[in-house]
């Protein structure tokens, strides 16, 4: 088992569950995770934001607003499954989110419904499994009345179902009051099954410091996840400087997945930002490394 961090896409179609957990647990918080949004048009007309994301040096993919009963991805070429396309063409991890959405909570502003193919269920599930995604993101878009209960209810579900690796929390308020960051909730989440927690970057939701969240993703690692810190507040196209801002707090707080999130034009993070939070966790040689390599080695 090699680290994500030097493998190659060889390397990452022969691991199992376990192996892909434990690679990026021994890249010691190395990993960078875009996302993009599949209903809108790709940032430069014809190559796929997940190409370009994967270009500039993601370790990792999600596909946010991927229903998978439909399998809609805009401007893509036609094709019987659009996910082991895109892990052809790119040679890394994908993943989707499906959101766990709580229709006993009334959403702060006007609220987003869902297509059944992007909320999680059993059907939903057992679909990602036949697509063949590595990892599932049970989160909430904004406005969406994603809870943490919710949340926890969809990894038990979740680990029963599927068979990849399950990451859960909340980026941001999701439209509804409740504390964005909750250590009761997290420790739950990874009872319930989960294999890693997100949580907000420092500077991105308000009030969320490195003093809090630092003794909080201890003890979540040290009840076996991973953590993955996330900017989803649209700051992703921010000027660079912030972004290393972001990556280097990710570092100190002790993250093990850096998420830049589908804020930016296109729908996808801002190129040049996910390079300059690559190098700044983990510099120019790892950066360069994963953005020249050939899939086919």
């Amino acid at each position: 088992m090699k680290r994500l961090l030097s493998a190659y896409a060889s390397d990452i179609q022969t691991m199992t569950k376990s192996d892909f957990k434990q690679s990026i647990k021994a890249s010691e918080g190395r990993i960078l995770l875009g996302e993009t949004v599949v209903t809108a048009a790709p940032l430069i007309a014809g190559v796929t934001n997940a190409e370009m994301m994967a270009a500039f040096g993601c370790d990792l993919l999600v596909l946010n607003e991927f229903d998978v009963f439909s399998c809609f991805i805009q401007d893509f070429y036609a094709c019987d499954n659009p996910i082991a396309e895109l892990k052809r063409l790119t040679g890394r991890p994908i993943g989707i989110n499906l959101e766990p959405v709580d229709e006993t909570k009334e959403v702060l502003d006007e609220q987003v419904f869902l297509s059944a193919g992007r909320k999680v269920s059993p059907a939903t599930l057992e679909r990602a499994n036949e697509l063949g995604v590595d990892f599932i993101m049970l989160t909430g878009n904004p406005s969406t009345g994603v809870s943490l209960s919710a949340i926890e209810g969809a990894i038990r579900l979740a680990a029963q179902h599927f068979k990849g690796l399950i990451f859960a929390g909340k980026m941001h308020g999701a439209g509804l009051g409740e504390a964005v960051v909750n250590e009761e909730a997290l420790l739950e989440f990874v009872a319930a099954g989960a294999d890693g927690v997100l949580i907000p970057a420092v500077g991105t939701v308000p009030g969320v410091r490195e003093e809090i969240l630092a003794p909080i993703v201890e003890r979540v690692k040290e009840a076996g996840a991973l953590v993955m810190s996330t900017i989803g507040t649209s700051q992703e196209s921010a000027d660079s400087q912030t972004i290393r801002e972001f990556g280097l707090s990710n570092k100190r707080v002790g993250a093990d997945i850096h998420h830049i999130g589908d804020g930016g034009y296109g729908r996808m993070p801002d190129p040049e930002n996910i390079m300059a939070l690559s190098i700044a966790v983990r510099g120019k040689r790892h950066t360069y490394f994963r953005m020249g390599q050939s899939i086919l080695r």
